[in-house]
Protein backbone atom coordinates (compact mmCIF):
# COMPACT_ATOMS: atom_id res chain seq x y z
CA UNK A 1 0.00 0.00 0.00
CA UNK A 2 1.23 3.19 -0.70
CA UNK A 3 2.81 5.26 1.97
CA UNK A 4 0.76 7.78 1.34
CA UNK A 5 -2.17 6.38 2.33
CA UNK A 6 -0.56 4.66 5.29
CA UNK A 7 0.65 8.01 6.59
CA UNK A 8 -3.00 9.76 6.12
CA UNK A 9 -4.10 6.73 8.10
CA UNK A 10 -2.18 7.35 11.04
CA UNK A 11 -3.24 11.53 10.98
CA UNK A 12 -6.77 9.83 10.80
CA UNK A 13 -6.19 7.65 13.58
CA UNK A 14 -4.84 10.61 16.06
CA UNK A 15 -6.84 12.91 14.82
CA UNK A 16 -10.37 10.56 15.45
CA UNK A 17 -8.68 9.80 19.09
CA UNK A 18 -9.17 13.22 19.97
CA UNK A 19 -12.47 13.43 18.39
CA UNK A 20 -13.61 10.47 20.42
CA UNK A 21 -12.55 12.03 23.72
CA UNK A 22 -14.75 14.59 22.98
CA UNK A 23 -17.91 13.32 21.48
CA UNK A 24 -18.35 9.96 23.85
CA UNK A 25 -19.15 12.61 26.40
CA UNK A 26 -20.00 16.14 24.97
CA UNK A 27 -23.82 14.99 25.00
CA UNK A 28 -23.53 13.77 28.46
CA UNK A 29 -21.81 17.00 29.91
CA UNK A 30 -24.21 19.36 28.00
CA UNK A 31 -27.37 17.60 29.12
CA UNK A 32 -26.59 16.32 32.60
CA UNK A 33 -23.45 18.51 33.81
CA UNK A 34 -24.74 21.98 32.20
CA UNK A 35 -28.30 20.78 32.64
CA UNK A 36 -28.98 21.65 29.00
CA UNK A 37 -32.22 20.74 27.22
CA UNK A 38 -32.20 17.41 24.31
CA UNK A 39 -33.38 20.26 21.98
CA UNK A 40 -29.87 22.33 22.86
CA UNK A 41 -27.77 19.37 22.05
CA UNK A 42 -29.89 19.45 18.84
CA UNK A 43 -28.93 22.73 17.90
CA UNK A 44 -25.12 21.94 19.13
CA UNK A 45 -25.09 18.78 16.68
CA UNK A 46 -26.76 21.29 13.70
CA UNK A 47 -24.20 23.89 14.32
CA UNK A 48 -21.03 21.25 14.14
CA UNK A 49 -22.46 20.00 10.74
CA UNK A 50 -24.42 22.40 8.83
CA UNK A 51 -21.06 25.16 9.26
CA UNK A 52 -19.37 23.01 7.03
CA UNK A 53 -22.13 22.79 4.18
CA UNK A 54 -20.63 25.96 1.75
CA UNK A 55 -16.89 25.15 2.90
CA UNK A 56 -17.05 21.64 2.18
CA UNK A 57 -17.56 22.11 -0.79
CA UNK A 58 -15.73 25.49 -1.96
CA UNK A 59 -12.82 23.71 -0.70
CA UNK A 60 -13.45 20.89 -2.56
CA UNK A 61 -14.14 23.05 -6.12
CA UNK A 62 -11.10 24.91 -5.58
CA UNK A 63 -9.13 21.60 -5.13
CA UNK A 64 -10.09 20.94 -8.78
CA UNK A 65 -9.74 24.01 -10.00
CA UNK A 66 -6.19 25.24 -8.92
CA UNK A 67 -4.70 21.63 -8.26
CA UNK A 68 -4.37 22.23 -4.09
CA UNK A 69 -4.87 19.39 -2.10
CA UNK A 70 -1.86 19.16 0.93
CA UNK A 71 -2.48 23.39 2.20
CA UNK A 72 -5.78 22.67 2.19
CA UNK A 73 -5.11 19.32 4.54
CA UNK A 74 -3.03 20.43 6.97
CA UNK A 75 -5.03 23.36 7.65
CA UNK A 76 -7.73 21.63 8.31
CA UNK A 77 -6.18 19.34 10.38
CA UNK A 78 -3.93 22.22 12.16
CA UNK A 79 -7.70 23.88 12.82
CA UNK A 80 -9.27 21.06 14.53
CA UNK A 81 -6.80 20.25 16.85
CA UNK A 82 -6.31 23.48 18.44
CA UNK A 83 -10.02 24.24 18.71
CA UNK A 84 -10.82 20.92 20.46
CA UNK A 85 -9.15 21.64 23.62
CA UNK A 86 -10.94 25.06 24.29
CA UNK A 87 -14.11 22.97 24.80
CA UNK A 88 -12.58 22.86 28.47
CA UNK A 89 -13.53 26.53 29.11
CA UNK A 90 -17.01 26.42 28.04
CA UNK A 91 -20.08 27.09 30.47
CA UNK A 92 -23.02 27.34 28.25
CA UNK A 93 -24.82 26.07 24.86
CA UNK A 94 -23.74 28.30 22.70
CA UNK A 95 -20.03 28.50 23.39
CA UNK A 96 -19.92 24.56 22.97
CA UNK A 97 -21.89 25.05 19.61
CA UNK A 98 -19.41 27.75 18.45
CA UNK A 99 -16.35 25.99 19.39
CA UNK A 100 -17.51 22.67 17.41
CA UNK A 101 -18.67 25.04 14.63
CA UNK A 102 -14.77 26.03 14.21
CA UNK A 103 -13.90 22.51 14.42
CA UNK A 104 -15.79 21.63 11.55
CA UNK A 105 -14.78 24.10 9.89
CA UNK A 106 -11.41 22.37 10.01
CA UNK A 107 -13.03 19.50 8.75
CA UNK A 108 -14.48 21.00 6.18
CA UNK A 109 -11.35 22.45 4.81
CA UNK A 110 -9.32 18.85 4.51
CA UNK A 111 -12.15 16.42 4.26
CA UNK A 112 -12.70 16.48 0.24
CA UNK A 113 -9.44 17.38 -0.17
CA UNK A 114 -8.05 14.22 1.85
CA UNK A 115 -10.45 12.17 -0.11
CA UNK A 116 -9.28 13.55 -3.14
CA UNK A 117 -5.19 12.64 -1.93
CA UNK A 118 -6.74 9.25 -0.86
CA UNK A 119 -7.81 8.28 -4.28
CA UNK A 120 -5.09 10.07 -6.11
CA UNK A 121 -2.74 7.61 -4.19
CA UNK A 122 -4.68 3.93 -4.60
CA UNK A 123 -4.47 1.74 -6.56
CA UNK A 124 -7.02 1.26 -9.77
CA UNK A 125 -9.31 -1.20 -9.11
CA UNK A 126 -8.41 -1.12 -5.40
CA UNK A 127 -10.61 2.16 -4.22
CA UNK A 128 -13.14 -0.26 -2.15
CA UNK A 129 -10.22 -1.41 -0.42
CA UNK A 130 -8.03 1.68 0.23
CA UNK A 131 -11.34 3.98 2.21
CA UNK A 132 -11.90 0.50 4.15
CA UNK A 133 -8.31 0.58 5.15
CA UNK A 134 -8.72 4.64 5.57
CA UNK A 135 -11.92 3.92 7.77
CA UNK A 136 -10.30 1.26 9.84
CA UNK A 137 -7.59 3.89 11.04
CA UNK A 138 -10.42 5.96 11.25
CA UNK A 139 -12.55 3.68 13.62
CA UNK A 140 -8.99 3.06 15.69
CA UNK A 141 -8.52 6.59 16.64
CA UNK A 142 -11.75 6.57 17.82
CA UNK A 143 -11.42 3.24 20.02
CA UNK A 144 -9.22 4.30 21.67
CA UNK A 145 -10.13 8.02 22.57
CA UNK A 146 -13.93 6.22 23.89
CA UNK A 147 -11.28 4.06 25.92
CA UNK A 148 -9.32 6.45 27.02
CA UNK A 149 -12.89 8.27 28.02
CA UNK A 150 -14.14 5.41 29.80
CA UNK A 151 -11.19 5.06 31.96
CA UNK A 152 -11.21 8.73 32.73
CA UNK A 153 -15.01 8.49 33.59
CA UNK A 154 -14.28 4.73 35.65
CA UNK A 155 -11.37 6.11 37.83
CA UNK A 156 -11.28 9.36 38.40
CA UNK A 157 -15.13 9.80 38.74
CA UNK A 158 -17.95 11.84 36.92
CA UNK A 159 -17.66 15.26 37.92
CA UNK A 160 -17.33 18.30 35.94
CA UNK A 161 -13.45 18.54 36.35
CA UNK A 162 -12.96 15.54 34.81
CA UNK A 163 -15.15 16.00 31.12
CA UNK A 164 -13.17 19.67 31.27
CA UNK A 165 -9.66 17.57 31.61
CA UNK A 166 -10.56 15.02 29.20
CA UNK A 167 -11.19 18.10 26.48
CA UNK A 168 -8.27 19.63 27.26
CA UNK A 169 -5.96 16.90 26.90
CA UNK A 170 -7.29 16.03 23.47
CA UNK A 171 -4.11 19.09 22.21
CA UNK A 172 -1.93 16.14 22.38
CA UNK A 173 -3.17 13.97 19.85
CA UNK A 174 -4.52 16.99 17.80
CA UNK A 175 -0.63 17.74 17.46
CA UNK A 176 0.52 14.51 16.54
CA UNK A 177 -1.70 14.70 14.28
CA UNK A 178 -0.95 17.52 12.37
CA UNK A 179 2.95 16.92 12.44
CA UNK A 180 2.53 14.05 10.68
CA UNK A 181 0.64 15.74 7.75
CA UNK A 182 2.36 17.99 7.97
CA UNK A 183 5.87 15.97 7.63
CA UNK A 184 5.43 12.85 6.19
CA UNK A 185 2.69 12.71 3.40
CA UNK A 186 3.31 14.27 -0.05
CA UNK A 187 1.27 16.60 -2.05
CA UNK A 188 -1.13 14.89 -5.08
CA UNK A 189 0.99 13.85 -8.32
CA UNK A 190 -1.18 16.60 -10.45
CA UNK A 191 -0.25 19.60 -8.23
CA UNK A 192 2.83 20.88 -10.62
CA UNK A 193 -0.14 22.16 -12.65
CA UNK A 194 -0.35 25.67 -11.91
CA UNK A 195 -2.87 26.79 -14.86
CA UNK A 196 -6.22 26.55 -13.51
CA UNK A 197 -8.30 23.86 -15.39
CA UNK A 198 -11.77 24.26 -16.66
CA UNK A 199 -14.31 21.75 -14.69
CA UNK A 200 -17.39 19.77 -16.33
CA UNK A 201 -19.69 19.74 -13.19
CA UNK A 202 -22.39 18.21 -15.99
CA UNK A 203 -20.67 15.58 -16.49
CA UNK A 204 -21.49 14.64 -12.83
CA UNK A 205 -24.62 14.61 -12.81
CA UNK A 206 -25.53 10.68 -13.23
CA UNK A 207 -24.18 10.50 -9.40
CA UNK A 208 -27.11 12.99 -7.83
CA UNK A 209 -29.59 10.01 -7.58
CA UNK A 210 -27.92 7.98 -5.45
CA UNK A 211 -26.30 11.02 -3.44
CA UNK A 212 -29.94 12.62 -2.90
CA UNK A 213 -31.01 8.96 -1.36
CA UNK A 214 -28.01 8.98 0.36
CA UNK A 215 -28.97 12.22 1.80
CA UNK A 216 -32.62 11.55 2.83
CA UNK A 217 -31.33 8.79 4.95
CA UNK A 218 -28.72 10.48 7.07
CA UNK A 219 -31.84 13.20 7.48
CA UNK A 220 -33.50 10.35 9.29
CA UNK A 221 -31.07 8.47 10.63
CA UNK A 222 -30.99 9.86 14.09
CA UNK A 223 -27.21 11.24 15.53
CA UNK A 224 -25.10 9.05 17.45
CA UNK A 225 -25.37 11.77 20.44
CA UNK A 226 -29.11 11.05 20.82
CA UNK A 227 -28.36 7.68 20.85
CA UNK A 228 -25.66 7.95 24.08
CA UNK A 229 -28.73 10.19 25.62
CA UNK A 230 -31.20 7.28 25.37
CA UNK A 231 -28.71 4.52 26.93
CA UNK A 232 -28.57 6.65 29.84
CA UNK A 233 -32.30 7.35 29.77
CA UNK A 234 -32.65 3.16 29.98
CA UNK A 235 -30.24 3.54 33.05
CA UNK A 236 -27.05 3.41 32.05
CA UNK A 237 -24.31 5.26 34.23
CA UNK A 238 -22.49 8.10 33.16
CA UNK A 239 -19.13 5.98 33.72
CA UNK A 240 -20.64 3.23 31.27
CA UNK A 241 -21.71 4.78 28.44
CA UNK A 242 -18.31 5.21 27.02
CA UNK A 243 -18.39 1.65 26.94
CA UNK A 244 -21.36 1.64 24.19
CA UNK A 245 -19.48 3.69 21.57
CA UNK A 246 -16.37 1.72 22.40
CA UNK A 247 -18.67 -1.17 20.98
CA UNK A 248 -19.59 0.94 18.26
CA UNK A 249 -16.06 1.94 16.98
CA UNK A 250 -14.77 -2.10 17.58
CA UNK A 251 -17.68 -3.02 15.34
CA UNK A 252 -16.12 -0.44 12.78
CA UNK A 253 -12.59 -1.26 13.80
CA UNK A 254 -13.07 -4.87 12.79
CA UNK A 255 -15.31 -4.95 9.74
CA UNK A 256 -14.62 -1.51 7.95
CA UNK A 257 -11.91 -3.28 5.75
CA UNK A 258 -13.65 -6.28 4.95
CA UNK A 259 -17.13 -4.08 3.45
CA UNK A 260 -14.07 -1.84 1.57
CA UNK A 261 -13.00 -5.23 -0.02
CA UNK A 262 -16.98 -6.36 -0.64
CA UNK A 263 -17.59 -2.77 -2.08
CA UNK A 264 -15.20 -3.88 -4.79
CA UNK A 265 -16.56 -7.46 -5.19
CA UNK A 266 -20.16 -6.55 -5.13
CA UNK A 267 -20.18 -2.92 -6.00
CA UNK A 268 -21.13 0.32 -4.39
CA UNK A 269 -24.80 0.36 -5.38
CA UNK A 270 -25.57 -2.86 -3.94
CA UNK A 271 -23.56 -2.52 -0.79
CA UNK A 272 -25.13 0.76 0.12
CA UNK A 273 -28.61 -0.87 -0.11
CA UNK A 274 -27.09 -3.60 2.77
CA UNK A 275 -25.89 -0.66 4.47
CA UNK A 276 -29.34 1.15 4.45
CA UNK A 277 -30.80 -2.53 5.96
CA UNK A 278 -28.07 -2.49 9.23
CA UNK A 279 -29.24 1.54 9.90
CA UNK A 280 -33.14 0.79 10.12
CA UNK A 281 -32.40 -1.84 11.84
CA UNK A 282 -29.91 -0.14 14.44
CA UNK A 283 -32.72 2.38 14.81
CA UNK A 284 -35.57 -0.29 15.15
CA UNK A 285 -33.04 -1.50 17.87
CA UNK A 286 -33.13 1.86 19.62
CA UNK A 287 -36.91 1.90 19.88
CA UNK A 288 -37.06 -1.47 21.60
CA UNK A 289 -34.14 0.01 24.24
CA UNK A 290 -32.32 -2.63 22.89
CA UNK A 291 -29.39 -0.61 23.27
CA UNK A 292 -26.11 -2.11 23.36
CA UNK A 293 -27.00 -4.37 19.39
CA UNK A 294 -28.32 -0.88 18.88
CA UNK A 295 -24.81 1.30 18.88
CA UNK A 296 -23.16 -2.35 16.86
CA UNK A 297 -25.72 -2.21 14.02
CA UNK A 298 -25.05 1.62 13.72
CA UNK A 299 -21.41 0.70 13.40
CA UNK A 300 -22.18 -2.01 10.66
CA UNK A 301 -24.18 0.59 8.69
CA UNK A 302 -21.30 3.26 9.30
CA UNK A 303 -18.75 1.12 7.90
CA UNK A 304 -20.44 0.22 5.22
CA UNK A 305 -22.14 2.90 3.98
CA UNK A 306 -19.26 5.31 3.53
CA UNK A 307 -16.81 2.95 2.13
CA UNK A 308 -19.66 2.27 -0.24
CA UNK A 309 -20.52 5.77 -1.32
CA UNK A 310 -16.91 7.26 -1.27
CA UNK A 311 -15.75 4.63 -3.47
CA UNK A 312 -18.83 5.22 -5.63
CA UNK A 313 -17.37 8.48 -5.83
CA UNK A 314 -13.79 7.70 -6.17
CA UNK A 315 -14.72 5.39 -8.97
CA UNK A 316 -17.06 7.37 -11.27
CA UNK A 317 -16.89 11.21 -10.53
CA UNK A 318 -14.65 13.46 -13.18
CA UNK A 319 -14.21 16.18 -11.04
CA UNK A 320 -13.21 14.08 -7.53
CA UNK A 321 -13.19 17.00 -5.41
CA UNK A 322 -16.22 19.08 -6.31
CA UNK A 323 -18.45 15.51 -5.82
CA UNK A 324 -16.53 14.82 -2.31
CA UNK A 325 -17.46 18.61 -1.54
CA UNK A 326 -20.97 18.24 -2.57
CA UNK A 327 -21.15 14.99 -1.00
CA UNK A 328 -19.71 16.01 2.46
CA UNK A 329 -21.90 18.96 1.98
CA UNK A 330 -25.23 17.10 1.55
CA UNK A 331 -24.43 15.56 5.02
CA UNK A 332 -23.83 18.04 6.60
CA UNK A 333 -27.38 19.90 5.43
CA UNK A 334 -29.26 16.57 5.69
CA UNK A 335 -27.62 15.82 9.36
CA UNK A 336 -27.75 19.06 10.71
CA UNK A 337 -31.63 19.83 9.83
CA UNK A 338 -32.25 16.23 10.74
CA UNK A 339 -30.23 16.91 14.25
CA UNK A 340 -32.71 20.38 14.48
CA UNK A 341 -36.10 17.90 14.13
CA UNK A 342 -35.00 15.24 16.08
CA UNK A 343 -33.95 17.35 19.45
CA UNK A 344 -37.22 19.64 18.92
CA UNK A 345 -39.63 16.64 18.77
CA UNK A 346 -37.24 14.30 21.53
CA UNK A 347 -37.80 17.28 23.95
CA UNK A 348 -41.35 18.17 23.34
CA UNK A 349 -43.06 14.96 22.48
CA UNK A 350 -40.54 12.27 23.93
CA UNK A 351 -38.24 10.01 22.31
CA UNK A 352 -40.67 7.35 21.19
CA UNK A 353 -41.78 9.86 19.19
CA UNK A 354 -38.46 11.23 18.02
CA UNK A 355 -37.26 7.55 16.75
CA UNK A 356 -40.85 6.55 15.71
CA UNK A 357 -40.48 9.42 12.75
CA UNK A 358 -37.21 8.65 11.85
CA UNK A 359 -37.76 5.05 11.42
CA UNK A 360 -40.89 5.53 9.14
CA UNK A 361 -38.83 7.87 7.48
CA UNK A 362 -35.64 5.80 7.14
CA UNK A 363 -37.99 2.60 5.63
CA UNK A 364 -39.32 5.04 2.99
CA UNK A 365 -35.84 6.02 1.82
CA UNK A 366 -34.68 2.38 2.06
CA UNK A 367 -37.46 1.57 -0.12
CA UNK A 368 -37.43 3.95 -2.67
CA UNK A 369 -33.10 3.50 -3.02
CA UNK A 370 -34.06 -0.40 -3.57
CA UNK A 371 -36.48 0.49 -6.44
CA UNK A 372 -34.51 2.41 -7.95
CA UNK A 373 -30.87 1.96 -7.12
CA UNK A 374 -30.28 -1.79 -5.95
CA UNK A 375 -31.87 -3.55 -8.43
CA UNK A 376 -28.82 -3.02 -11.00
CA UNK A 377 -26.24 -6.17 -11.46
CA UNK A 378 -23.86 -3.93 -13.19
CA UNK A 379 -21.90 -0.57 -11.85
CA UNK A 380 -22.23 1.94 -15.17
Amino acid sequence: MNKNIIALGFVSFFTDMASSMVTSILPLFVVYVLHEGVDKLGYIVAVATFVSYGFRFVFGYLSDRYRIVKPFVVTGYALSAVTKPLLALSGSWGSIAALRGLERIGKAVRSATKDSLISAYAAEGKSGATFGFHKSMDIAGELTGSVIAFGALYLLGQDEAVFRSLFAWTLLPGILATIVVLFFVEDAPYTEKKKPVTLDLHADRPLLPVLLLFFGFTFFLINDSFYLIKAKEAGYTLATIPLLVIALNLTQTLLSYRFGVNVDRFGARRMLLVAFVFGFASLGALYLSWILPGFILLGIYTVASLNAIRAYIADHAQNKGSVYGLFYGGVALSGAIGAIVTGWIWQHYGEDMAVGIALIGLGVIGVMFGVTQGWRHKEV
